[in-house]
């Protein structure tokens, strides 16, 4: 396989072309991988190109590193079980992955369409314009066309208005989050977050040895006031994280009166907010207010990706904050995050043009046509005994069984059926959520469609009760 030079930062073609080579390989034992060098002259790519490729798939779990040896190729069962010591988040993600399994578990909006074509014509387009940079010229904190262009975009008023130096762009979410868990010294600090949340976020601050407060949401989707009120009065909080509109998996949106009194309430005990925007621009309420509009911006920091809504072509994650300006510079720069200047621009370059809004409107659409056939069905085959909420956007919906089964149970039966799903207690570090799952259409054909969703009625009904 030779991928030609105008790809050699197709991340996905590379990733493709290891996860078929360990395909051919076997799943017998541990097999030794092509080392960075060898596969970038074989596939004629860069080596830091071979090196995210590979980075992808040990955060999958499917590859790991040995150091002076290179990369391994795990050994994965015919049908992993949650019964063999495996964590169920890693059984989930490596099920996720087998071939023919009914992925209902999934969560990759973009993965319905893709920004990824205009994107790469437009970066083919700007390295006839910019010679090849040297590593060392590349921006720290992300390129300022790209920066620029965040800024502007979350820019509404005089008051709430941000500058391009207030933006820092890095390789991921996840190692953006590393970055302002170090500068703001949140280790054994006290975190309250909303709940349901996302399992990747959970486990970082676990990791982090960050104190976790979890607060549910409510039926109807917002935050309990009286109950944050306490915790702010009894509890030495640093930071609360909540969503910016859509809150996820629920899919919903924090109503706008309960809004207002949270962000009130979050003024007159001057707590710093921590504000996912994440999945905001997936949001059908496009007029909606989000919750940095109710703000004070000096005590606000603002995360999210571009992969949620462009795809896997633009992993990058970033943040805006008004403080510790000097800090994140500094943690960014001792980072190194290899970031292409190139595709930055190429970003920015589709934002100024209008490319992202065009984009957007024809994703939410498609979305919403992909959902609503699973909702009728759900509620067609499962009646009562499965609560769907009305989804305001995303690529999943939040359910809720109607009596206490044991959902570990649910989720190997359908394991063994090649059906994966994702169980409520995944999004959450106290159990909570254990009569909820997640579910997605994303990851199945039209035709699949009902048979998987008799397979999970048959599931939940043979299921013992907790």
């Amino acid at each position: 396989m030779k991928v030609p030079r105008d790809t050699d930062f197709a991340y996905q073609a590379v990733y493709r072309y290891l996860t078929q080579l360990m395909a051919d390989s076997g799943s017998g034992g541990h097999v030794r991988l092509p080392s960075l060098r060898q596969l970038a002259e074989r596939l004629n790519v860069s080596i830091s190109t071979i090196q995210y490729a590979y980075a992808l798939l040990e955060k999958e779990g499917r590859v790991y590193s040995v150091a002076k040896s290179g990369y391994f190729a795990r050994a994965v069962a015919t049908v992993p079980s949650t019964d063999s010591g495996r964590d169920l988040l890693e059984t989930v993600y490596v099920s996720a992955r087998r071939p023919g399994m009914k992925v209902l578990s999934g969560d990759e909006p973009a993965s319905a369409q893709p920004l990824d074509s205009p994107l790469l014509v437009l970066e083919r387009e700007l390295l006839r314009q910019y010679p090849r940079q040297s590593q060392w010229l590349a921006q720290p904190c992300g390129e300022q066309q790209l920066r620029a262009a965040l800024a502007a975009r979350y820019t509404t008023s005089p008051r709430q208005c941000w500058h391009a130096d207030d933006v820092y762009v890095g390789a991921d979410l996840r190692g953006v989050l590393e970055v302002l868990i170090a500068v703001l010294g949140l280790k054994h600090a006290t975190l309250v977050v909303e709940s349901p949340c996302d399992w990747v976020i959970l486990r970082l601050l676990q990791s982090a040895q960050v104190q976790v407060i979890e607060l549910p949401l409510q039926s109807e989707g917002g935050l309990d006031a009286q109950r944050l009120e306490d915790l702010l009065k009894t509890r030495s909080v640093a930071l609360i994280l909540l969503s910016a509109g859509l809150s996820m998996p629920r899919g919903s949106q924090v109503p706008a009166d309960n809004r207002q009194s949270i962000a009130r309430l979050l003024a007159q005990h001057g707590t710093w907010v921590l504000e996912n925007d994440c999945y905001s621009e997936l949001d059908e309420g496009l007029d909606r207010m989000r919750l940095r509009d109710l703000l004070d911006p000096d005590r606000l920091l603002v995360f999210s990706t571009f992969e949620t809504f462009i795809g896997a072509e633009a992993p990058y994650g970033y943040l805006l904050s008004r403080q510790w300006r000097a800090e994140l510079q500094r943690h960014f720069l001792l980072r190194s995050f290899r970031l292409s200047p190139i595709r930055q621009k190429a970003i920015a370059r589709l934002y100024g043009s209008g490319r992202i809004d065009q984009h957007l409107l024809s994703l939410r659409h498609l979305l919403r046509e992909r959902r609503t056939p699973m909702v009728d069905l759900l509620r067609e085959r499962l009646g009562e005994t499965l609560q769907v909420v009305e989804p305001q956007g995303g690529a999943t919906l939040w359910a809720r069984v109607g009596r206490p089964v044991d959902m570990r149970n649910v989720f190997r039966r359908l394991l063994k059926q090649q059906v994966v799903i994702a169980p409520g207690e995944l999004f959450s570090l106290r159990g909570l959520h254990a009569q909820h799952l997640r579910l997605s259409p994303l990851g199945l054909d039209d035709q699949d469609m009902p048979g998987t969703i008799g397979l999970l009625a048959d599931a939940l009904r043979l299921a013992p009760l907790e």
